[in-house]
C-alpha cells in the first residue's frame, strides 16, 4: 500500500493537481541541504597538517555551543586541559588559536609584528564602528587606529599622566572618596557605585576638563549607561566572536547596544558642542580640546581619522573602559581585605609606620611601601580581571611550538593561564602578596605579571590605572578598617564576567581608624 491509497479523496484530488515541480520539493530541499553541508565542510576543513588541535566543530556554528556565555574563560580553561597549551576553536566559520601559559604567550610577544591586526566585528557596527573608525574596542591596526593610539598616549601625557598635576587631582578625588565612605558611619553598605563614581571622575577630568559631584544627575546617568554597555557587550560575546555580519541586523538583545550607544553619544555630543563654543585655540583644557585641535589641522585630508564621529567613539571607549576596570580592581582589593584580615593588618601597620594617618599618599611614597604595593599587584594577579585578550590576526603563516598558525587565523592569549601559571608562581591559586616580595620584604618584578596585557594592543592607560589604584587603595586603608558586617555571611570570591571580571556585589563596613 502506498501513500496515495490511504489519502482522503479530497487530498488525492489536490495532489493530482499539484505542479510536478512542487512534487520534487523534498528532493530539492535535500539537494540544497547537501550543498550547504558541502560549503560548510569546505569552510571548516583545515588545510594545514600542523594546525593546533581542538574540539570537533558542528556544521555552521562550529564550537559556539561549548561557550559558557557568563564566563567564556571557563570554556578556555576546560579545553586547554584537554588540548594543550596551543589549541584551536571555531566559532561559526572563523578559526581561533588560543595560547595558554606564559611560555606560549612569550613566544607570541616575540613575534608580535606578525599579530598586530584586529579582526572586524560586525556586531560593533551597532556602536558606530567600522574597520577604519576611531575607538579602541576591537580596533583594527589601520592607519586610523595608529593615529588615535599615538594621539591618546601623547595627549594623556600632556594632560598630566605620570606628572604631579594629574596625581594631585587623583589625590583630591581620593579625599572625596574617603568622605563618602566616612558618611556611612560604620554601617553596612555596597561600595560599587561609590567606586565607579570615583574612577569615573578621573576620566571626566581628563576628557571633559572637570569632575562631577557624586549626586549630579547627568553624571549618574552617564555612569549608569556605561555600566549597561559593559553588561550588554558581555552578553553578546559569542556573537562578537562569530563574525557573522547578518547577526547584527536581526532582532535580539544585542540591539540594546545600539540604543545605549546612541544615548551616550547624545550626551557626549552636547559636551563636544559646548567645548567648540568655549575652547581657547591656544590652550587645550582636556582631551576634547586636543582632539578638536587635531580636527582643525586635518581639514581637507580625506585620510585623516580626526573627525567628530571618531571623537565620539574614542570618548565612548575611554569613559566605558577607563572607568569600569579600575573600579573593579579596587573593589577586589576591598573584598580581599575583609576576607584576609591578617593582610589588611600588615598594610595598616606599614602605612602607619611610613606615612602616618594624615599625609595624603602620593606616588613618591610607593617605593617605601613595598608590602602595600605587593598587595595591590597580587589583587591584580589573583582577581584576574581580563582573563582573555581580544583576538589579533596572523599576517602570515606563523610557527608556534611545533604548530602552524595559518595566515588569517585569529589568535588570542589566555591571560588567566599566565597569571595562574603553575610554573611561574609559588601559590598560583591563593591570594599571596609574597609573590612580589623577596626574602628581605622588598618588591620584586615578576616576568609573568601581565594584568594589562602587552604589545601594541596593551592597555594605553596602564600608568594612569596604576596611579589610581595605589592612591585610592592606600588612602582607603590609611583611613579605614574594613570588615564583614555583623551577622552577614562571609562574602565569596565569586566572579561575574563583563568586559572585565568584577566581584559579585557585596556589603562591607568601613570603620574610621
Amino acid at each position: 500500500m502506498n501513500l496515495m491509497d490511504v489519502m482522503p479523496t479530497s487530498i488525492s484530488w489536490l495532489w493530482a493537481r499539484v505542479s510536478p515541480g512542487w512534487k520534487n520539493l523534498p528532493t530539492q530541499v535535500l539537494s540544497l541541504l547537501l550543498l550547504a553541508l558541502l560549503v560548510d565542510y569546505m569552510k571548516r576543513r583545515k588545510r594545514c597538517p600542523r594546525y593546533p588541535p581542538g574540539p570537533a566543530p558542528l556544521p555552521f556554528i562550529g564550537n559556539l555551543l561549548l561557550m559558557d556565555v557568563k564566563n567564556p574563560h571557563h570554556t578556555v580553561q576546560h579545553l586547554a586541559k584537554k588540548f594543550g597549551k596551543v589549541m584551536s576553536v571555531q566559532i561559526g566559520w572563523k578559526n581561533y588559536v588560543v595560547l595558554n601559559g606564559f611560555k606560549m604567550t612569550k613566544l607570541l610577544l616575540e613575534r608580535i609584528e606578525d599579530f598586530t591586526d584586529r579582526p572586524p566585528v560586525p556586531l560593533l557596527k551597532l556602536i558606530g564602528r567600522t574597520r577604519n573608525s576611531g575607538g579602541f574596542f576591537m580596533a583594527s591596526h589601520s592607519n586610523g587606529w595608529k593615529q588615535q593610539r599615538r594621539f591618546l598616549v601623547s595627549t594623556l601625557k600632556k594632560l598630566g599622566m605620570g606628572k604631579k598635576t594629574l596625581e594631585k587631582r587623583v589625590s583630591e578625588e581620593a579625599e572625596y572618596l574617603c568622605s563618602e565612605f566616612k558618611s556611612k558611619e560604620g554601617s553596612p553598605f555596597k561600595p560599587q557605585v561609590i567606586m565607579n563614581n570615583a574612577t569615573g571622575n578621573i576620566m571626566c577630568i581628563l576628557i571633559f576638563g572637570d569632575r562631577f559631584e557624586y549626586n549630579d544627575e547627568a553624571f549618574l546617568k552617564l555612569m549608569h549607561l556605561a555600566e549597561e554597555v559593559v553588561k550588554a557587550l558581555s552578553r553578546n560575546i559569542p556573537q562578537m566572536m562569530s563574525q557573522i555580519s547578518w547577526l547584527s541586523y536581526i532582532p535580539g538583545p544585542h540591539q540594546k547596544l545600539g540604543k545605549l550607544y546612541n544615548e551616550i553619544a547624545a550626551i557626549l555630543r552636547e559636551i563636544v558642542n559646548e567645548h567648540k563654543n568655549t575652547r581657547d585655540p591656544t590652550f587645550a583644557r582636556d582631551f576634547i580640546d586636543g582632539f578638536l585641535e587635531e580636527m582643525e589641522k586635518a581639514k581637507g585630508d580625506p585620510e585623516s581619522s580626526f573627525n567628530e564621529q571618531n571623537l565620539i567613539n574614542v570618548l565612548f571607549d575611554l569613559f566605558v573602559a577607563g572607568t569600569e576596570t579600575t573600579s573593579f580592581a579596587i573593589l577586589w582589593g576591598l573584598l580581599f581585605m575583609v576576607l584576609y584580615p591578617e593582610v589588611q593588618n600588615k598594610v595598616h601597620e606599614e602605612i602607619d609606620n611610613v606615612i602616618g594617618r594624615h599625609k595624603l599618599p602620593m606616588m613618591e611614597d610607593q617605593p617605601r611601601l613595598p608590602y602595600t604595593t605587593a598587595v595591590i599587584q597580587e589583587v591584580l594577579r589573583y582577581a584576574d580581571m581580563v582573563p582573555v585578550t581580544t583576538p589579533s590576526v596572523a599576517h602570515r603563516d606563523v610557527e608556534v611550538d611545533n604548530f602552524v598558525v595559518p595566515k588569517g587565523t585569529m589568535v588570542f592569549y589566555h591571560l588567566s593561564s599566565i597569571l595562574k601559571d603553575e610554573t611561574m608562581w609559588e601559590k598560583p591559586h591563593q591570594f599571596y602578596p609574597e609573590h612580589f616580595l623577596d626574602a628581605n620584604g622588598q618588591l620584586v618584578k615578576r616576568e609573568a605579571f601581565l594584568p594589562f596585557s602587552a604589545g601594541p594592543h596593551g592597555c594605553p592607560g596602564e600608568q594612569l590605572a596604576k596611579m589610581e589604584l595605589f592612591i585610592y587603595f592606600t588612602s582607603l586603608l590609611q583611613h579605614f578598617t574594613f570588615s564583614i558586617p555583623e551577622n552577614f555571611p562571609r562574602p565569596k570570591e565569586e566572579k561575574q564576567f563583563a568586559l572585565a571580571v568584577s566581584p559579585v556585589p557585596f556589603e562591607i563596613c568601613a570603620l574610621p581608624r
